[in-house]
């Protein structure tokens, strides 16, 4: 979940709210919004024990129509765009370092980006054994790093005096825009996107009844708090008018570090940053390709996709390289607009989905009574989705002039169901 979302859209949110509380707000709502959707996850994963995701999901409680849509969404989107969003990520703010180290005027665009995803692709080709010890180890030393500017942040109490003196909020306020506030929100749920990542991989966990729901709930919980200690520090510690500079967008991070501790603080801060960015590409190449070969398995994605008992080394490949595509001809806030809107709403049918449980058929097992307080917090992500989505929309049409990220996400459910008239033509059974 930790990924480039944290460290970059605060800048951006700030720029288009300005005013922090508005900001720090908006990562709490979206914190409550994930954890309800991590518990209608949760009960979808304590029925259907096996790896797949939103297209498995789908498949079973609504229509492989469905199924196929959601998988193409996971391919394009889930996956591969964000995949590409979090190398640009580590691009932002290594490249600085690399430039200061080596005394370099300039670097080829995007070599720091794809470099970090042939990274990663080379450790999980290895093997999934490997890469996961290798994961689990960075996302300790990550966490532990991420406590340590936590802990020291919020000791350094001449920081938080200078900022109650008035010199980073805006004299009288902001005014509260709901239309700006939503576009922030949608980009915050990119941010937020990973909390059901457990589902890809369900039928590789032990006791997966028990731990799946465990992981999502428990882990979108702790990164809700991390999220919003963090993001209150950002916006917190430093001007306004320093936050928003065009070269500071998004590295909002660094900037605050900068206040903080000044430069070995930003230098320990830029290390978090890329080690984070770096397990969460990691994650996202190990998780994706268990999506396509379950999309194999059922006749919707060629063979090559499918993987018994080893590494699913092609997949992998081609998840990477259509990565590095994207990385070429995209931005980093093109791709927070479009990732947040497409997958929000892929995710928001499938929490939905809960509702439709197939009670006849008879490998799945009887469901017991959904309790109130799942089906509301089902409601409640399935609404404060939908919602965002349409006052995104509306806000990116009154500003452009074209809801261009909406149509793109409508864009990319489209192929999905391309997908599946193609599949079923090819006379696969569903």
């Amino acid at each position: 979940m930790v990924g480039v979302g944290v460290y970059t859209t605060s800048g951006f949110s700030l720029a288009a709210l300005q005013d922090p509380t508005q900001v720090v707000l908006a990562w709490v709502i979206g914190g409550m919004i994930a954890i309800c959707g991590a518990i209608g996850y949760s009960s979808l994963a304590a029925k259907f024990q096996d790896s797949g995701g939103e297209y498995l999901f789908l498949t079973k409680t609504v229509h492989p129509a469905a199924g196929v849509m959601a998988g193409w969404v996971s391919m394009l989107a889930g996956f591969t765009g964000a995949i590409a969003a979090a190398a640009i990520g580590i691009e932002e703010y290594l490249e600085p370092v690399i430039l200061t180290a080596c005394n370099l005027e300039s670097i080829p665009d995007k070599s720091l980006a794809i470099f970090s995803i042939a990274m990663a692709t080379t450790l999980h080709c290895i093997g999934v054994r490997f890469a996961a010890r290798v994961q689990d180890f960075i996302v300790l030393v990550k966490l532990l790093m991420l406590a340590g500017f936590i802990y020291f942040a919020f000791t350094s109490t001449e920081v938080w005096h200078h900022e109650m003196d008035g010199d980073v909020s805006l004299e009288g306020g902001a005014i509260f825009d709901m239309l700006t506030f939503a576009k922030q929100l949608v980009w915050i749920s990119f941010s937020y996107a990973g909390f059901n990542a457990a589902i890809y991989i369900c039928g590789e966990i032990e006791q997966p009844q028990r731990n799946v729901p465990r992981a999502m709930i428990l882990g979108t919980s702790l990164v809700t708090v991390i999220y919003v200690l963090l993001n209150g520090i950002f916006v917190y510690t430093s001007p306004i008018s320093v936050l928003t500079a065009d070269e500071n967008l998004s590295q909002v991070a660094t900037v605050a570090a900068t206040s903080i501790g000044g430069t070995s603080m930003a230098n320990f801060v830029r290390t978090v940053i890329i080690v984070s960015l770096f397990t969460s590409i990691s994650a996202m190449t190990m998780t994706g390709p268990r999506v396509y070969a379950k999309m194999a398995d059922d006749g919707v994605l060629p063979s090559w996709f499918s993987f018994q008992r080893t590494t699913p080394i092609t997949s992998i490949v081609f998840q990477s390289a259509a990565a590095i595509m994207v990385i070429s001809i995209s931005s980093l806030g093109s791709l927070l607009g479009y990732l947040g809107l497409t997958l929000s709403l892929c995710s928001a049918l499938t929490v939905g989905s809960i509702f439709l449980y197939p009670k006849e058929k008879s490998e799945i097992a009887e469901p017991d009574r959904l309790k109130v307080g799942v089906a509301i917090a089902v409601l409640i992500y399935v609404a404060a989705t939908i919602t965002l989505a349409m006052l995104y929309g509306i806000e990116e049409h009154n500003r452009e002039g074209f809801p261009y990220s909406a149509l793109a996400a409508l864009g990319t459910l489209g192929i999905g169901s391309v997908g599946y008239l193609f599949a079923k033509k090819q006379n696969r059974s569903f």
